[in-house]
Order: structure tokens, then sequence, then C-alpha cells
């Protein structure tokens, strides 16, 4: 069986895999450009990168695609998916570094830090004083396990915690639950919004005027799920207006955002370029779901599968 495996850190994912499935035929590439070679060959696509749809269409032997993410939208929007093709995601495993991140950027946003690394270039002493996470209140859209993680981190930091799901369930660092009808609620209420939720059609641009019109002057938002679920008109009119105080963005509508786009110049603005999800330990971590999937496979099982896409 011919498996290609497309991640920055192929060739470390191959060894590992290639020492516990010697019989399979198992090539690594670094960039989506390098998959081309290997389309018409491959019969297990294993990969961190969005794919282009020239590419798939040309993989006649595709039967399954591992995909290295929690999101696999990107990969069910392509036209030339065919339907037999199994698809499974890496969900579970990113709770630690999104999290991190999440409050990372929280921190970032409220001691004004890219103002200190503006002035340390400048060599510019300046002071003031920096707002305080303890007793504030965070909503958080999305409670699968980044949400959950999230939380755990917040209440560690002296936080009251409300969780926005469809699916309330007892959590000790949530304080109160609320379905996503009632986000306009939440939002008028916390200090930060953080958006973990997956995209689907139901959350696309759920974060839109109506939500951030009711956020306080004094709010920030943070997102770290996916750019379609914020609708970045209305942020960006929210934001030059100073109706938020502010929002760190980890992903966007469009990635690489473009040189020449707004958002760069926005008041109050974090820009990360979708590094949440990544981590100096990622291959260990995702590993684990990779070699299981691979004997399910080997073994004939589909639809169990780990993280198996219904579709």
């Amino acid at each position: 069986m011919y498996v290609l495996v497309a991640d920055w850190d192929a060739e470390n994912l191959k060894r590992e895999l290639q020492a516990k499935f010697p019989e399979l035929e198992i090539h690594a590439v670094t960039s989506e450009a390098d998959i081309g070679p290997h389309c018409e060959k491959m019969e297990v696509l294993v990969t961190i990168f969005r794919v282009a749809d020239d590419l798939l269409k040309r993989a006649v032997r595709l039967r399954w695609i591992q995909v290295l993410s929690a999101g696999v939208n990107y990969i069910l929007e392509r036209p030339s998916l065919r339907k037999e093709v199994i698809i499974t995601s890496s969900r579970g495993i990113h709770g630690p570094q999104m999290s991190e991140t999440a409050l990372l950027l929280m921190l970032a946003l409220n001691k004004d830090f890219p103002a200190v690394v503006r002035n340390q270039e400048r060599q510019r002493w300046e002071r003031w004083p920096g707002k305080l996470l303890l007793d504030k209140q965070v909503g958080i859209l999305g409670m699968g396990v980044i949400g959950e993680a999230v939380a755990d981190k917040c209440k560690a930091f002296g936080m009251t915690v409300l969780g926005i799901d469809l699916f309330p369930r007892q959590i000790a660092s949530v304080d109160g639950w609320y379905l996503p009808e009632k986000l306009a609620e939440v939002a008028g209420r916390v200090d930060y919004l953080v958006v973990t939720a997956p995209a689907t059609p139901e959350t696309y641009k759920i974060v839109g005027a109506k939500v951030l019109a009711s956020l306080k002057p004094t709010a920030y938002l943070i997102n770290i799920a996916r750019g379609e679920l914020v609708d970045e008109e209305a942020l960006l009119t929210a934001l030059n207006a100073g109706r938020i105080a502010g929002a760190a963005l980890d992903a966007l509508p469009v990635e690489p955002l473009p040189a020449d786009h707004p958002l760069w110049k926005a008041k109050n603005v974090i820009i990360s370029p979708h590094v949440g999800g990544m981590s100096d330990i990622y291959t260990q971590q995702v590993l684990p779901i990779i070699e299981e999937n691979l004997r399910r496979f080997l073994q004939g099982e589909r639809r169990q599968l780990l993280n198996y896409i219904e579709r």
C-alpha cells in the first residue's frame, strides 16, 4: 500500500511509521507542491496541508485521507473529493497548545504587549498599568476538547467561565452554560469572547454585527478557531469605531492574510499566522492517532477509524 506523508515534519513521521509498518511503502514530502508526483500512486494521504482540488482530481487510487489537524472543512469542500474517500481528523490532541495560545493572546491584549515590543525596538521607556484576568468574565464559544482546556486555564486565573455550546455538560471549570442562540446575550456580559468552535454551516459568521454590538466597549474578541466564524467586515467596523477594546486573531478567512488587508492596520489587533494548534511535540501528539488508524485500516475497518468524518 502506497502511503504519502505530507507534513513539515514528514521525515520524522515517516521514520516512526515505517518502523511499525514495514510492509507499507511510505513516502514523505514537506510541502503541498511536492504532493504532485505522488498523486496517481498514493492510496493513503496523511497531511497537514489543505490539498488543492487539482491534486485530488489526479488521486485516482486514493482511499483515505488522515488530516493532521482538527478541522477538515477545507478538504470536504474540494469538488474533486470522491464520496468513497474516507476522511479522518486529528481532533482531540490540541487542547494544551490551543489553550496556551488563548491565554497568551488574552494576556498580551491586557498588557498591550505589542506596544512593549515596539518600545523596546525604539529604546523607549514607557510604563502603564495592565488589566488583570482576575475576576473577569470569559465566554467560550465551542466547548469541545479545546474549549474545555481554555476553561480550565481561565479558571486557574480566577475568572468566571461561561460555556456556549449545543451540548452542555458537567465541567468543573465552567460556571454557566448557554446555547448558541444566547450568544449575543452572553457577549453583553463578558470581558473576553473566545471562539473555539468548529467551522460548520451553522457557525459561519456566527460572530457577526449583532454579537459584536453586544460586546462591551472594554471587551476583547479572541478567535483561535476558524476565520469563517467571524464576520470580518463587521469586526473591522467595530474595531475602527472603538466599539470593542480589541481583538486577537489566530485564524482568518483568507490565509495568508494579504499584505494590503485592512486588518493589518486595524485598531488594537494582534494577528498571528494560524499557529495556535502547532507545538514542538506535535509529532508525538498525533502519532498515536495515525498508528491506530493505520492498524484499523489494514484490518479492513473503515467507519471504526478514530475521528471518522460522516459525510
